[in-house]
């Protein structure tokens, strides 16, 4: 594990800070204040202001929505779109519990099966790529995972420099080690070394790298580097679904058993299995999917931009 960053409050006095630190202090009390379950209402309950407020990006979750599920109703596209921006609001709040809540009170909220399957993958010393999509709750079952299991996982260093550098604190204490999702040669490296990443692929990179595969009957640029990345360290795909469970009494976390026969060598082929594992993970708990990312943004050619 590499050494901790050191996080220095007096770096980040300037007034441009004080709304970050506005809002992790409002965090923080409320995690001191509140049980679990009254965090996750109010996060419900500021979704449901977001949603009314924040039109662009509600908009974006009903385009995705319609474009996904066209069998629904606009008037059921509308109550799950609601239940998207609540679930997605609560992930803050479930973000900061994790954040500030000790390992052996976060341990009653994880319910895990198959971690026999890392086990096994992990038998042949060549590391393990845990594949799972964006949900809402990711950063705290990552957390919840880690209590049972060291693995690395892909950031992509955000813009805010406070958040940031906290963020950065929090996952090097929390999880075997921080990769920027630009290091692939880092990613292979670990991997050979028999370690664990988290990937999570289901996410508009662009053209280059992708091909157009289907999810959820769209054509969806999907990147090849997943079969890229077993390919060159010889790691086996691990699956993992996860979820909120809906009495909001914690989280399951179910590990399935490594892929055979990936990479085929045929990048649709590989992006396709992929997007399919992604969909019936999302299908499984569809509120609770990371629908406001603008996932249909790169299109085939010809095709106009559907926000």
């Amino acid at each position: 594990m590499s050494s901790q960053s050191v996080f220095r409050a007096r770096d980040y006095l300037a007034p441009r800070f004080w709304p970050t630190w506005l809002g992790l202090g409002t965090l923080r009390l409320l995690h001191l204040l509140l049980p679990f379950r009254w965090q996750l209402k109010l996060g419900y309950a500021v979704g449901d202001l977001t949603y009314r407020l924040l039109h662009k990006r509600r908009d974006v979750v009903l385009t995705n929505l319609r474009l996904c599920l066209p069998e629904l109703s606009t008037a059921q596209r509308e109550q799950l779109a609601r239940k998207v921006v609540r679930n997605t609001l609560a992930g803050v709040f479930e973000t900061a519990y994790g954040w500030w809540t000790p390992a052996d009170k976060l341990q009653p909220l994880l319910e895990l099966e198959g971690l026999e399957h890392i086990e096994a993958a992990l038998a042949d010393n060549r590391g393990a790529i845990l594949l799972g999509g964006h949900f809402t709750s990711m950063l705290i079952c990552g957390r919840l995972l880690a209590l049972s299991l060291p693995f690395h996982i892909l950031v992509k260093p955000a813009k805010n420099a406070l958040y940031e550098s906290l963020m950065r604190c929090y996952r090097e204490r929390d999880y075997a080690g921080v990769i920027n999702t630009s290091d692939l040669r880092g990613m292979v490296r670990k991997l050979k070394a028999g370690e664990v990443v988290w990937y999570s692929p289901d996410q508009d990179l662009g053209h280059q790298n992708s091909v157009f595969a289907p999810f959820m009957g769209v054509e969806t640029a999907t990147i090849t580097a997943t079969a890229r990345l077993s390919k060159l360290s010889g790691a086996p795909i691990v699956p993992i679904m996860f979820a909120r469970k809906d009495d909001d009494s914690g989280y399951r976390l179910r590990i399935l058993p490594a892929w055979t026969s990936f990479p085929s060598g045929d990048d649709l082929a590989d992006a396709t299995r992929v997007n399919r594992f992604i969909e019936d993970s999302a299908r499984q708990a569809l509120e609770q999917y990371f629908w406001v990312h603008k996932r249909f943004k790169t299109r085939p050619q010809g095709e106009a931009n559907v926000y």
